[in-house]
């Protein structure tokens, strides 16, 4: 088996914090890696209702203490939100992906959606951009296969969010994807 070239920079993390991570999502690839990578710290992922109902993989991950979240049920989502934040409060970090979904497009990260900036914002925790960067050409969405190329892994400068209120949720928004975004785009130049 060929190692793919690993780039990684978790140089702005402090171990002894708990934090509110934000990565952009290309493949299936991102959930294993940054498992791996975050492996000394307590974090539960937000994931899609969908992923739970999975037999065996399902159960194994609500074991572990992640959270589905049911986007198409507004007050069963208000609930998965509170129970991130509970998680959150209870010395677990949080990982979200704000797009949603696995990008198809690699050019730039998706337009983010609010929940998980609500789950930031209601945490009060710092946040981390987390900008992922070859994992959508190593295994691209649909396909099952790893293809050869190198990963790129940085956390930026954790944000925070006692700057924003929840009236300032679609600007925190906004400044996270930008922030991501650039470093995106720069990670891709290199």
């Amino acid at each position: 088996m060929t190692m793919l070239p690993l780039d990684v920079d978790l140089s702005e993390l402090d171990p002894e914090q708990t934090y509110v991570f934000m990565a952009n999502h290309q493949s299936q690839l991102d959930i294993p890696l940054l498992t791996a990578l975050l492996a000394p710290r307590k974090v539960s992922f937000v994931a899609k209702q969908s992923l739970f109902k999975i037999p065996v993989f399902g159960a194994a991950i609500k074991a572990v203490g992640h959270i589905s979240i049911d986007r198409s049920n507004r007050r069963r989502a208000m609930k998965s939100i509170e129970s991130a934040v509970q998680k959150a409060q209870g010395g677990r970090s949080i990982m979200i992906y704000p797009e949603g979904t696995r990008a198809e497009d690699l050019d730039n990260i998706q337009e983010f959606k609010i929940g998980g900036v609500i789950i930031a914002l209601k945490t009060g925790l710092p946040v981390v951009p987390i900008v992922l960067s070859g994992t959508g050409e190593v295994l691209p969405k649909h396909r099952l296969l790893l293809r050869s190329a190198p990963l790129k892994v940085k956390a930026l400068p954790p944000i925070d969010t006692g700057k924003y209120t929840m009236k300032d949720r679609e600007a925190f928004k906004d400044d996270l994807y930008k922030m991501m975004n650039d470093a995106y785009l720069e990670m891709r130049s290199d």
